[in-house]
C-alpha cells in the first residue's frame, strides 16, 4: 500500500490480517509496560505495528530496538531515523527514513469507508468541503471524506515532530487530487490514487532557513483502504 506513496529512500513494512506470529507480539519490557492494562486488540495492535517498525529499521541498517510513545503519543524513533506507523483494524505500518535523506514524514491508512454523521463537519473547513462534493460528482466509488480525514492525520504525524506543537484539524486547508485515471479497477475493487496538498493556516516549521508553508504527499484507496502519506524534504 504504502511503498507507493513514499520515496524509495524509505522503508516501509505493512503486515495485514488479524492473525499474529511470536514476532508480531514480542515486546521489550519498557513496552509491555506501556500496554499492561490494555485490551487484547489494542496489544496486538500495538506490538504488531512495533514489529513493522523493527523490521523496517533492519532494512535501513539499525538495530531493533524499543519503540516508546513521548509527547502526545508520537513514536520515540533511535537518532538518526525519522519514521511514521499507523493501524487500523485488520492492517499496520511503518515507515522509515534516515534523517539525511528526508525531515519528516507521516503515513495514516483508514478502513475505505464513508465517515461516521457529523465527523467530517467536525473536522474539515467548508472550502474543503465544497471540494469533496465536486470530487464525489466525478468520482463516487472514492469515500473522499475518509480520505480527507487521513490525509489530516498523516499532516499532523509530519508536523509534530518539526514543531513538538498541537495543530487541529481546521489549521490545514487540504486539498486532493485525483490521478489520471482514478477508478480503474485492479480485481479487487476500487483502485484510485493520486497526490495532496495541505495548505497551513498557521506559521510553518523552518527547515533549512526557509518557513514551511505547504505540506505535500500521496494518497491510495485500493484493498478496502483508504491511505495517505506526507513527506516533508530536506531543503
Amino acid at each position: 500500500m504504502f511503498e507507493d506513496l513514499v520515496p524509495g529512500s524509505v522503508a516501509v513494512v505493512e503486515a495485514s490480517g488479524n492473525a499474529t506470529t511470536g514476532d508480531d507480539t514480542f515486546l521489550y519490557p519498557e513496552e509491555e509496560a506501556v500496554v499492561a492494562r490494555a485490551v487484547d486488540k489494542r496489544r496486538r495492535e500495538f506490538a504488531t505495528v512495533r514489529a513493522c517498525a523493527r523490521q523496517a529499521m533492519e532494512k535501513l541498517g539499525v538495530p531493533g530496538r524499543p519503540i516508546l510513545p513521548g509527547e502526545r503519543g508520537a513514536p520515540r524513533w533511535p537518532d538518526g531515523l525519522i519514521g511514521s506507523m499507523t493501524h487500523c483494524d485488520g492492517y499496520c505500518a511503518a515507515a522509515l527514513a534516515r534523517a539525511g535523506e528526508l525531515v519528516s514524514l507521516g503515513i495514516d491508512a483508514e478502513p475505505h469507508d464513508r465517515l461516521p454523521d457529523g465527523v467530517l463537519d467536525a473536522i474539515s473547513l467548508p472550502a474543503e468541503r465544497a471540494r469533496l462534493r465536486g470530487l464525489a460528482r466525478s468520482h463516487p466509488s472514492v469515500h473522499w471524506d475518509r480520505l480527507l480525514f487521513s490525509a489530516k492525520e498523516s499532516v499532523y504525524k509530519a508536523w509534530f515532530p518539526l514543531t513538538g506543537r498541537w495543530l487541529d484539524f481546521h489549521e490545514a486547508d487540504i486539498e486532493l487530487l485525483p490521478g489520471d485515471a482514478p477508478d480503474a479497477g485492479d480485481g479487487s475493487g476500487i483502485s484510485a490514487g493520486g497526490t495532496l496538498r495541505a495548505r497551513l493556516l498557521v506559521p510553518g516549521p523552518v527547515v533549512a532557513g526557509r518557513r514551511v508553508e505547504v505540506f505535500e504527499g500521496r494518497w491510495a484507496a485500493r484493498h478496502g483502504l483508504a491511505a495517505t502519506s506526507v513527506v516533508v524534504p530536506q531543503g
